[in-house]
């Protein structure tokens, strides 16, 4: 009887910058979280999430209603890339190139780990059904009446 030598995911022998469009885009765990607008302290510099989301997120889906085109129309919205991964600080802990930036591996939830897209949502890391869109709001400076401390901590990797 031969042992199978297991092949490690690309995740645990890549660093960002060497992985594919594909492979970086499959890191996303559809948790949403990111998508949520955020508010600085400017006395302490502390990064607020809001339960209020992009105009584009679909709350089904936590994901972008219009990926490839989203800067048309939301401007502001950053395109995370291996570059820029280490200087947002704002982005949740729990985000995976976050995670493997600081190298930490991906959480048991993740989609990748559990062959499933929906354990995100089910193991309470998602922002499914917490959270209203920005155009539901007079002014998206209202967001800030909508604090949500709750997703700035990280949730257990099972």
């Amino acid at each position: 009887m031969r042992l199978m030598k297991r092949t490690p995911p690309f995740w645990e022998t890549k660093r960002l910058d060497q992985m594919t469009k594909e492979e970086w885009e499959s890191l996303c765990d559809r948790c949403g979280r990111c998508c949520l607008i955020r508010f600085e302290d400017e006395d302490t510099g502390e990064v607020i999430p809001t339960r209020v989301s992009c105009r584009l997120f679909d709350p089904q889906t936590c994901a972008c209603s219009n990926y490839a085109r989203r800067k048309r129309y939301v401007p502001d919205c950053i395109k995370l890339t291996p570059n820029n991964v280490e200087h947002l600080t704002w982005m949740p802990p729990s985000c995976a190139y976050r995670r493997l930036h600081e190298g930490r591996g991906l959480a048991a939830w993740h989609p990748l780990v559990s062959g499933d897209p929906e354990s995100v949502h089910r193991a309470g890391v998602s922002v499914r059904g917490q959270v209203m869109s920005e155009t539901g709001l007079v002014d998206v400076e209202d967001a800030v009446d909508f604090p949500a401390y709750e997703f700035l901590r990280e949730p257990p990797d099972e």
